[in-house]
Parts: C-alpha cells; structure tokens; sequence
C-alpha cells in the first residue's frame, strides 16, 4: 500500500513532462541531449528543429522516462515483498507454535484417556467374571441337587420294582418255600438270559423282556422321536444285486411310518427301507410303490426279529416277521443292482441331498434296535429261523454289515447300552 502513492507521483510527473514543450529543450535532468548535436558537429540551437526532430527528441525521452518508472516500480514492488515475505515468516511461525502447543496439549488428553480406558474394562472383565463364576457355581449346586434327587428317586423305583417282581415269582412259584429261600443274587441271575429248564414260562417271559434278545450284549436305543437322534452305519460297499437284512426292534411309540433303517443315495434316497406302519412292517426296494407289507407284525414294549430279502434275477421280495413269512412280492426291481456311495442310516430316512439333512421327526424311530446284519445273498429259510431265535443268532453276522464289527455312529441323542 505504501508504494501505490509513489506510483501515482510519478505518473503525474510523466504527464507532466510530455505536455511540455520541447522545442527549446537542450538538457534533460540536467543532462544535455546529445540528439541535439548534429553529425556534421554543430548544434541544433544554431539551426531551427523540424517537427520530426521535435517528435523524436519526444519519443527517446519518453522512453528514457519509462524505464526510469519501470526500475522505481521494481524497486518498490521489492521492497514490498521482502516485507511481506518478512510477515508471512513471523505469521507462519507463530501459528506454527499455537498449532504445536495444541496437538501437543490434544495428543497428552488421548493419552490420559487411553490409560483410563483399558483401567475401566479391566474392572468391569473382573466384575463380570465374579458374576459368572457365581452364576456357574450356583447352577452346578443346583445341577447336583437335582442329580441326587433323582437318584435316591431311582433307588426308591428299583426297590419297588424288585418288590413287586418277588411278589410276582412267589404267586407263581410252585413251591413258596423254595422261591423264599433263594439268595438275593440267584435271584437277581432270574433277569439274566433263559436257562434251559430253570424257569418257568413267566420268569421267561419277564427275563426276555428286560434283557437283549438272540444274547446280543449291545444294542442302540432312540431316547425319544427328533430329526436329530439317529445312527448311520459305515459298510465298506453297498453295491448290491441281492441281499438280506436282519435286525430286532422294540418300539416305544408306534406311528403312520417309523423308520427302521434305510439306505439311499443322491440319485434315490430310497434304494432300501424297512419301516413300520402302527403294527405293520413294510419292505420296499428301489421306490416305495412296491412294497412287502406284514400286518401285525410288532408290538409296544416287546421285541420282534425282522428279516427282509431281495433279489435282482426275479425281483423277490421277501419280508419276514419272527422266522415266518409275512409278505412276499416278485417282480420288484428286476436286474437292478444297488448303487454304492449311498447312506446307510438307522432310525431316519434320508430326504435330503447331505448327511443330517433333510430329517423329520415323523419318521423317527423311538425304542431299541440291536443285531443289524446285511449279507450280499438270499438266506435260507433254515438259517432267518436261527436269527430270529434267541439262542444262536449271535454267532451268525453279516459280511456286508456285522453288528458289534462295522462302524456304527449315534447322533443326537442317541446312545450305546450294554448288558
């Protein structure tokens, strides 16, 4: 700002000087002008100027006077700027200092916070923690008070249930003084497996109901009907032209379909299934339009042996409920043979296209499956009577699945029981 008037002077000055008349001028700022000597030496004050003269004599003037205005400019102009360039330095360092200070004062503030943060969650994971160590320890106390409940429960229910069996033996025992005299472990051997000519038909019959049939030691039980409680069974190979298939059940709950077990694949997820309508067995291959059907084949609580046959070469179908034929279709499947990589499942159906999917609980079965066998051949007649008897089926396993010898996996809730 301070050069602006500077600048105004000396255009005024300029204007001033080109409005004067140069028609006697022989010295400029003193100085004299040499354009006023002529070449041949002599001086133009001798002669009079033309007017060209006059106007070039003008002009070199002017233009002396220009640079002269030009360089004060520049002059000014650089003084201006080292004195701002001065200013811009003491503002940069001064704003330089304040925005330190406060990144300096905003970085300690994040500082403090930090530490007190991790301070305050430290405190709060250990006041969590004590909370759910007591939340733990107070329901593993009630867990346990449960646990003993329901065993002094059970003991009270096994004392009765002994009770009310002693009661049983002594109304049917031929000789009460004999029975009473029993010691308490010969007694309890009565729950053990028939012994030829030691028993009556009503010990038989109480014996065979809370032991294993065939002298099978384990067998699988299905605590309840899910979509989640069932086995699947791992043969080597399932490729099949003919087959047969033993296995005994004791059902708790009799629906519109129970499945037994049943093997399918990708392609067919019922290539094989034995199942139960209410009191009905039901054999099917290859689809489930087809089927060997035995009515009043099983019944609540109690254990029934159920074989099912196929062949390709005729198609036969065979269904058998206890060592006795029940049912029997031909043509079934003509020249087809069962395809391996297929699942092979034990209380479930498989619907779906992957292991666990695809299950409902309508077609879950509930009780206990024990002595499941599958050979690659049709068994003789001779040979499914000695499965479905309680004596020497254990000694006969099958080579395509062997109870007690091929992998069998329970899922959910369902278990191994041993006796």
């Amino acid at each position: 700002m301070a050069a602006f008037p500077i600048i105004l002077w000396t255009l005024h000055y300029v204007i001033c000087i080109l409005a004067t008349d140069y028609e006697d001028v022989q010295y400029i700022n003193g100085m004299p002008n040499k354009i006023s000597v002529l070449p041949d030496g002599s001086c133009r004050c001798q002669k009079e100027l033309t007017k060209w003269d006059k106007l070039f004599v003008m002009l070199e003037d002017s233009q002396m006077k220009q640079n002269m205005l030009q360089h004060a400019i520049q002059e000014v102009c650089r003084v201006d700027c080292r004195r701002m360039q001065s200013e811009v330095h003491q503002v940069t360092a001064a704003c330089a200092d304040t925005a330190a200070r406060a990144v300096e004062r905003a970085m300690s503030q994040l500082a403090a916070r930090a530490d007190w943060k991790p301070a305050y969650k430290v405190e709060d994971f250990g006041k969590s923690k004590t909370e759910n160590e007591s939340e733990q320890k107070n329901t593993l106390q009630q867990l346990l008070t449960v646990t003993q409940d329901l065993s002094v429960r059970l003991q009270a229910l096994e004392t009765s249930w002994q009770k009310a069996m002693l009661v049983t033996f002594q109304s049917s025992s031929q000789d009460g003084n004999e029975l009473a005299q029993r010691k308490p472990e010969t007694f309890l051997d009565s729950f053990g497996p028939p012994r030829p000519g030691g028993d009556d038909a009503e010990t038989q019959r109480c014996s065979a109901t809370h032991v294993l049939p065939s002298g099978y030691e384990m067998a699988l039980i299905f605590p309840m009907r899910s979509r989640t409680i069932y086995a699947s069974v791992h043969p080597d190979t399932m490729t099949l032209s003919s087959f047969t298939a033993s296995v005994w059940v004791k059902a708790s709950a009799l629906q519109e379909k129970t499945v037994v077990f049943s093997y399918g694949t990708r392609r067919n997820p019922f290539e094989i299934q034995l199942y139960l309508s209410r009191s009905s067995a039901i054999f099917s291959v290859h689809a489930n339009t087809s089927r060997a059907v035995a009515h009043n084949a099983v019944s609540l609580g109690e254990w029934s042996h159920l074989c099912a046959s196929w062949d390709s070469s005729h198609g036969n179908a065979t269904l058998w409920v206890n060592g006795q034929v029940a049912a029997s279709l031909s043509g079934v499947a003509v020249g087809r043979v069962v395809p391996d990589r297929g699942l092979l499942q034990l209380g479930q159906e498989k619907n779906g296209c992957c292991v666990g999917g695809g299950f409902d609980k309508n077609l879950a079965f509930a009780g206990k499956l024990t002595g499941f066998n599958i050979w690659d051949r049709v068994l003789s007649e001779h040979e499914i009577q000695s499965l479905a008897s309680r004596e020497s089926s254990r000694s006969m396993a099958g080579n395509v699945v062997a109870w007690g010898v091929t992998e069998v996996q329970a899922h959910g809730g369902a278990t191994f029981i041993y006796h």
